[in-house]
């Protein structure tokens, strides 16, 4: 398993877990990046830790806090709206340079729902 699909495979089970998400905020807003084919996304993470590690780390993030999102609120709004507005799904970026797996949010959602459904 790459390290990208054990990160995916983390953060689904992560949120179904504890039913939350997280991400980064500041006065600003939510932060998006390109990645390498283009794409916009924006990152999540499935434990605060994860985010505050990415904090401490990654210059660029040095001025967001820790932004938790119930799972509820994550599957029934914020899918919806990334999907409309075209973005990606980060999930659980790490290291230095905060680089990960990206994916489609309804690819998320579908694994996130088929992984609810066996609790």
């Amino acid at each position: 398993m790459s390290q990208a699909s054990a990160q995916y495979h983390a953060f689904i089970q992560g949120i179904v877990v504890h039913k939350k998400v997280w991400t980064l905020k500041d006065d600003g807003g939510f932060p998006t990046s390109t990645n390498l084919n283009g794409e916009t996304v924006l990152p999540f993470w499935s434990l605060e830790s994860k985010v505050v590690k990415i904090i401490k780390k990654v210059h660029a993030y040095r001025d967001f806090q820790p932004y938790e999102i119930k799972l509820e609120d994550f599957i029934n709004k914020w899918i919806t709206g990334l999907e409309e507005d075209g973005l990606y799904v980060g999930v659980n970026w790490s290291g230095k340079k905060a680089t990960g797996y990206d994916v489609k949010p309804n690819e998320l959602l579908e694994h996130i729902t088929y992984e609810l459904e066996k609790y």
